[in-house]
C-alpha cells in the first residue's frame, strides 16, 4: 500500500504497540492499516511526563527527560528519556529504570540491581505487570567519551489489552485506537516528505509523511517505519497540551 492509497479514506487503528524512543519520538502503530502516527515532545531536561495512567488497574508510568552533555557547536541539544517510573498501585510496587540501574520498591523495601546484570544481550528489559500489561525498555548505549551524547532509554508496549477504557497519558490515550482521515496529499518542504491534511478529534491538521525508527527488533540500527508526523508537540492529536502531562516526580500518583 502506498501513501496515496491511504489518502481520502477513514481509518480506525487497533493499536497493538505504542512506543517512544529517541529525541523523544512517540509512535502509534496501527497494524490493521499498516500505518503509524508519530510526534515529538520537546521540553527541557529534568521534565517528567505522565505516559500511562489507568485508574482502574492502578498502573502508572512516568518518564523523565535528559539532555546531551552539553550544547553542540551548531547550538542544538538533543533530549531523550533517561528514566522511567512504573507504579502498580494495587500491588504496592514501584519500579525505577534509568540508564545505570534498576530499582524495585515494595512495602518500603528496596532491591537495587545494576542494569547490565538484568538485561538481555540486546540490552532490553521486559516488565510484565500481573494481569495487566507488558512493557519493554531498551537501553541505547553511546560511546562513553562522546563529547555530547549520552546513554538513553526507549519504551515499547508489547501487550496492553487488559488496560481499562479509562487509561490515559501521553501514550495511554491511544491504547484503544485512534480514528482519523487523511486527504490532500501535496508536496512538502522536502521532496521525499509530502504534506497532507488530517482530520482527527474534530480538528484539521497539517501533517507530514516521514519516518521514525523502531528499535524493538534491532537495538543497534532500528527499523525504518513510515508515519504521519504531527507537528508542534503533537498538538491536535493528543488531548490538551503537552504541558498538561507534566508531573512532579517519577512516582507521583496524583
Amino acid at each position: 500500500m502506498n501513501d496515496c492509497d491511504r489518502c481520502d479514506s477513514a481509518t480506525y487503528g487497533n493499536v497493538q504497540r505504542l512506543q517512544l524512543d529517541g529525541d523523544p519520538h512517540f509512535m502509534i502503530e496501527l497494524p490493521d492499516r499498516h500505518d503509524a502516527l508519530c510526534f515529538n515532545i520537546n521540553d527541557k531536561p529534568g521534565t517528567i511526563f505522565n505516559l500511562v495512567s489507568d485508574p482502574e488497574s492502578g498502573i502508572v508510568v512516568h518518564g523523565q527527560i535528559i539532555g546531551d552533555k552539553k550544547i553542540s557547536p551548531d547550538g542544538t541539544m538533543n533530549t531523550y528519556f533517561g528514566s522511567f517510573g512504573i507504579i502498580h498501585q494495587t500491588l504496592g510496587v514501584r519500579l525505577e529504570v534509568n540508564t545505570q540501574e534498576i530499582s524495585v520498591f515494595q512495602d518500603n523495601k528496596q532491591v537495587k540491581l545494576l542494569m547490565d546484570l538484568l538485561v538481555t544481550k540486546d540490552r532490553s528489559l521486559t516488565v510484565t505487570l500481573k494481569d495487566s500489561v507488558k512493557f519493554v525498555i531498551l537501553l541505547h548505549k553511546v560511546w562513553a567519551k562522546h563529547p555530547y551524547h549520552r546513554d538513553y532509554l526507549g519504551f515499547y508496549t508489547v501487550d496492553s489489552h487488559l488496560l481499562s477504557p479509562s487509561v490515559h497519558g501521553l501514550l495511554g490515550q491511544f491504547y484503544h485506537g485512534i480514528e482519523y482521515e487523511v486527504t490532500g496529499l501535496r508536496p512538502g518542504e522536502h521532496p521525499d516528505k509530502p504534506d497532507a491534511t488530517m482530520y482527527v478529534k474534530g480538528r484539521e491538521l497539517n501533517v507530514t509523511r516521514g519516518w521514525q525508527r523502531d528499535f524493538s527488533r534491532d537495538v543497534k540500527n532500528g527499523e525504518r517505519v513510515s508515519c504521519w508526523f504531527i507537528h508542534s508537540n503533537g498538538t491536535g492529536l493528543i488531548d490538551g497540551d503537552a504541558s498538561d502531562y507534566i508531573v512532579s516526580s517519577l512516582f507521583t500518583t496524583d
